[in-house]
């Protein structure tokens, strides 16, 4: 679990990055909807992992673990809408998709090793990144 203040900061760090794109956004009808659904599912990545580091056990671990999936996931799928709107340059969007990726794939791994590990042993084991 040494890894968990890390990737608390990451997923924060992430959501104020959001916070700044969307800032940036057109104030038009299309920038307003783009910055309600980035917002919402963007800074929920970061509030739901602080959940699941609270879980009561690896099943809860898991479902919300699935929640910050489930949550980055669709801020990618509005990042990449954002950038074939032209809305947004693809260049200024290049890292910030990069990091929601990588998150996604650091959720997805939590989540297979702690239900991998759940039949382990008896202990409550609940990994909070896959780099441990």
């Amino acid at each position: 679990m040494r890894n968990e203040p890390d990737l608390k900061k990451r997923t924060k760090a992430f959501a104020l990055r959001i916070l700044k794109l969307v800032d940036a956004l057109p104030k038009t009808t299309a920038g307003r909807a783009f910055v309600s659904q980035i917002v919402r599912s963007g800074t929920s990545v970061a509030a739901n992992y602080r959940s699941a580091c609270r879980a009561k056990s690896t099943a809860d671990f898991v479902a919300k673990m699935s929640i910050v999936e489930e949550e980055a996931d669709e801020t990618l799928f509005w990042l990449e809408l954002l950038e074939e709107s032209e809305l947004v340059t693809a260049a200024k969007l290049t890292a910030i998709k990069q990091e929601a990726n990588e998150l996604i794939a650091i959720t997805v791994a939590s989540i297979k090793t702690a239900r991998r590990n759940r039949g382990s042993n008896s202990a409550l084991r609940i990994p909070t990144s896959a780099f441990e």
